[in-house]
């Protein structure tokens, strides 16, 4: 499992038309914490555990993250099964 970015995390609350505040309270960190991680660009300087949190929360809700092996790092939603 890839990093993801400070960027993806802004982008994947923005396609679920999350606030921080949703994504803290979901994924059961602090609001601190997502305004630090998405204050970066590049791989967020928060825990590890913590963006593992964040990127099962994100995911969880149907968010996919590209690599950047498919052209460049980025996000959208899960095709349906």
């Amino acid at each position: 499992m890839s990093e993801i970015t400070g960027a993806q995390i802004r982008a994947a609350r923005a396609l679920l038309k999350w606030s921080a505040e949703d994504l803290a309270e979901t994924a059961s960190v602090g609001l601190s914490t997502i305004r630090r991680a998405e204050a970066e660009n590049g791989v967020p300087s928060i825990t590890a555990a913590n963006l593992k949190l964040i990127r099962m929360t994100l995911e969880n809700a149907g968010v996919l993250f590209l690599s950047s092996e498919g052209g460049g790092v980025g996000v959208r939603f899960k095709e349906p099964n």
